[in-house]
């Protein structure tokens, strides 16, 4: 039996990456070094990962056309295109 994840690979900005199978969107992202990935509309203030746990909407990103989807609770899976303004 092998304890190795299964790895995938997303599409992040048109950047193709690979992570493990079971991990969160926002995991991904932040493995990535990705820490911020939309801005506020009023202010224009990075956001990211805040809470983790889907309380807040700090995380949102567009997956597969879908947009003010919370990073945090979606699992990725293969082949899934994620958008964001990861240079946020």
């Amino acid at each position: 039996m092998s304890t190795t994840p299964r790895r995938i690979t997303v599409t992040l900005n048109n950047a193709r990456v690979t992570a493990d199978a079971g991990q969160s969107v926002g995991a991904i992202l932040m493995g990535e070094g990705i820490k911020a990935w939309r801005t506020t509309r009023n202010e224009g203030k990075a956001r990211g990962l805040f809470c983790g746990i889907g309380a807040c909407y700090d995380c949102l990103v567009t997956i597969d056309g879908q947009p003010n989807q919370r990073a945090c609770l979606v699992e990725a899976c293969d082949s899934m295109n994620i958008e964001g303004d990861f240079d946020a």
